[in-house]
Formats: C-alpha cells, sequence, structure tokens
C-alpha cells in the first residue's frame, strides 16, 4: 500500500502484467492506476491519469519507502510525476 501526496492510497499486487496497481481511497476508489513490470527497483509499464481520463507509458523506482511514479509522453522525453510513501 502506498500513500499519494494527496492522501489517496494506492495498492499495488501481483497481475498478469507484473504488478497492477489500484486507487483503495477517495473519489476513484476501486479504479486501476496502471501496471508496472520489473524488478528490484526499477519498473516500467503504463500509468492512468484517472482526472484526465488518459494513459501514459510509465515508469516507477522505489527506493526504501519512497517510490518516484511517472507518466511520459513523446517517448519519454517529457515525464509527470509524484512521490508516494509506503503505508
Amino acid at each position: 500500500m502506498w500513500k499519494r501526496g494527496n492522501g489517496t492510497l494506492i495498492e499495488f499486487a501481483p497481475c498478469s502484467g507484473g504488478f497492477c496497481g489500484t486507487v483503495r481511497s477517495g473519489q476513484y476508489n476501486g479504479q486501476p492506476i496502471g501496471t508496472m513490470a520489473g524488478s528490484g527497483t526499477n519498473y516500467k509499464g503504463t500509468v492512468n491519469v484517472l482526472d484526465e481520463g488518459k494513459t501514459y507509458n510509465g515508469k516507477a523506482s522505489v527506493n526504501g519507502n519512497m517510490m518516484k511514479m511517472s507518466g511520459c509522453v513523446m517517448g519519454g522525453l517529457i515525464c509527470r510525476g509524484e512521490d508516494l510513501t509506503r503505508q
């Protein structure tokens, strides 16, 4: 379970694509937030930006109790992300 800066909880669990993220609190409770595959500290996949209704190429890196998750366009040249804290 991970917490966004706005307090929303995101749960990542194993799924066929690697790890699937699901919103577990707030306005988008129950909605998928994306799928990431990888190992160790670096993951790639898709990120759903629910308030925009769009899906982007995504990446995530985990460092202890912090995860940096980003959605990218233009082949990864432009990325927007946020930090999440392990709960």
